[in-house]
């Protein structure tokens, strides 16, 4: 049975706060339908693939820290995992209270509302994109290690560097003296602030993550390109939309999908990692 509760490991006070920018761009609940709609839609099924590759067995604990309206944990709840989503967005936490076999808590990836070494999988399929500051990032990882338990997994999704250039040339909006001046700043540093197509946000170079999972105790063991170069093409929503295409497009992304040299092409990369035995 779904069902929403409050915290009950940490308490508003020490709670990190998340800012208000984020939380209203959350609010406006428009990230669901992204995902399951139009190109999104290849980061979620190739997600998905990647996943159902890498956890454990059903029935596992499968913490989804971030993880939004619950368009990850519903699937995996009906795949017959145990699922906890927390997430810091009122919203999301409605939305996916009421999904079946999910429940969701109030949280912040910095500190999570978990019991040490209570969870087979932790998923931080969001939060590192939100955390511009390293020391942050690096503390939100530790926090993954501590919930997962010895040899547990974490998988955590970073924006690639240079995602905002390729798709605001795909777009034609990079054409745009101001979009270009953003996009060319948050390729430049990785750090996309208000004013942009999105909200405050860090965009990694997929080299940067396995250290961050080092630095935060976990040992990081592959890293996964979602998208490839596929998302790219002027004809992928109705390659999607054909059963036969789509399998084609999943086939060619997932055999370049750790593939070093092309990794820094997808729109999202997966790093996985786990807590040592």
């Amino acid at each position: 049975m779904s069902s929403t509760s409050p915290t009950t490991h940490d308490t508003p006070v020490d709670r990190p706060a998340v800012p208000e920018e984020i939380l209203a761009y959350y609010a406006r609940g428009e990230e669901d339908a992204r995902i399951r709609r139009g190109s999104g839609r290849l980061e979620f099924w190739r997600t998905q693939d990647v996943l159902r590759r890498l956890l454990p067995a059903a029935p596992a604990r499968v913490l989804d820290v971030g993880g939004g309206s619950g368009v990850h944990a519903e699937w995996l709840a009906r795949d017959g995992y145990e699922v906890e989503l927390v997430d810091p967005v009122p919203l999301h936490l409605e939305q996916a209270g009421r999904l079946p076999g999910v429940t969701a808590r109030l949280g912040d990836a910095r500190a999570l509302p978990a019991d040490d070494a209570s969870r087979d999988v932790v998923l931080m399929l969001g939060p590192l994109y939100h955390l511009p500051e390293r020391p942050d990032r690096v503390r939100a990882l530790g926090e993954a290690l501590r919930v997962v338990r010895p040899g547990g997994l974490v998988v955590a999704a970073t924006i690639n560097r240079h995602a905002a250039l390729h798709d605001l040339l795909r777009e034609e909006r990079y054409f745009d003296p101001a979009h270009r001046a953003h996009t060319d700043e948050v390729s430049a540093t990785g750090r996309h602030g208000i004013g942009g197509l999105f909200t405050t946000a860090y965009f990694a170079e997929p080299t940067e993550v396995p250290a961050e999972f080092s630095a935060a105790g976990l040992v990081p063991d592959g890293q996964y390109g979602l998208e490839g170069v596929a998302w790219l093409m002027g004809g992928v929503e109705q390659w999607l939309d054909d059963p036969e295409r789509r399998e084609a497009v999943m086939s060619a992304t997932r055999r370049i999908e750790s593939e070093p040299t092309l990794l820094g092409a997808s729109g999202h990369v997966l790093t996985a990692g786990r807590r040592r035995p």
